[in-house]
């Protein structure tokens, strides 16, 4: 079982549009969506939900009106404003937690006198198994404001490993977040390699070296596609230098092409319509698949 994992320094690259590609190219993949802070492969693969979860990550501290004595102690130690007093029809005050602001800390559920604040696990989102055109697909949403998406991200992959190993898939397509932090490391732990699709500006080239950066600390072999290469080809050129000089593989060039955007609207993939740029997604998944997970 191969675990291919597509991410990119920064979002707007094409990084959806060229993982959506290359799971029809894989021709019986399973389709993992990891970037659950801003989820849209669905919007081309149209899943059909099959199964729908919960997903609980960290505590939220919840005042519970029966006991609570209204002394104010919980808002005097919360260091993130969470607590506000408010007042009531009679004049009187009541202590109130705003749920986006509570950091789940546990100070005010600790140092109330009359331990009147519970301290449930917050509910953060959900994540779901479809079937697609495609094959299955395991992805998610995270609640607004909520955190913990690096656990939620975990949770995503080791389904969808699941679904590979009880189904005898050969491979799992996985749609990373951008950037480099938490949920990306969360996605790209343990892969059999990354693909990180950049494009050829100032902001892409820097952030293509902290991901390779990222790659080379986890010791994933990586390789690097650079989307709408013909609007810059000379930033397109220095790009793969820098590439090939931190141990990636260049595994191809995708050209601008309008039809990405009339691909996304009919809910299909470039390769799916015959785009112009459909033989340059080729060439990628080929030159990947051909690497074995070695770099050059």
């Amino acid at each position: 079982m191969n675990e291919l994992v597509i991410i990119s320094g920064k979002g707007g690259t094409g990084k959806t549009s060229v993982t959506a590609s290359l799971a029809v190219l894989a021709e019986r993949p399973v389709i993992c969506d990891c970037d659950v802070d801003a989820a849209d492969l669905h919007l081309v693969l149209a899943p059909d939900i099959r199964e729908e979860h919960d997903f609980r990550g960290g505590r939220q501290a919840v005042i519970n009106r029966d006991d609570c004595a209204d002394c104010g102690v919980c808002a005097d130690l919360c260091r993130f404003g969470a607590i506000r007093m408010e007042e009531k029809e009679d004049s009187d005050t009541l202590f109130v937690i705003d749920p986006i602001s509570c950091e789940g800390c546990g100070v005010c559920v600790h140092f109330c006198p009359q331990k009147a604040i519970d301290f449930p696990e917050r509910l953060c989102g959900k994540w779901f198994v479809s079937q697609t055109r495609l094959g299955p697909m395991v992805h998610a949403r995270l609640a607004a404001a909520a955190e913990n998406s690096g656990k939620l991200v975990s949770t995503v992959r080791q389904e969808a490993r699941r679904l590979a190993e009880t189904g005898s898939y050969d491979w799992i397509i996985v749609d990373g977040p951008p950037g480099i932090g938490c949920p990306v490391i969360a996605s790209v732990t343990g892969a059999s390699q990354i693909l990180v699709v950049t494009e050829p500006t100032v902001s892409g080239e820097h952030d293509l070296e902290r991901v390779l950066g990222l790659a080379r600390h986890f010791q994933i072999p990586a390789a690097v596609c650079v989307n709408k290469w013909d609007i810059n080809p000379a930033m397109t050129g220095r790009m793969e230098t820098k590439a090939k000089e931190a141990g990636a593989l260049i595994a191809g060039r995708i050209r601008y092409d309008r039809a990405m955007t009339r691909a996304q609207i009919e809910q299909k993939t470039a390769v799916e319509i015959g785009a112009a740029c459909a033989p340059d997604i080729l060439a990628v998944w080929k030159n990947v698949t051909r690497s074995g997970g070695k770099q050059s």
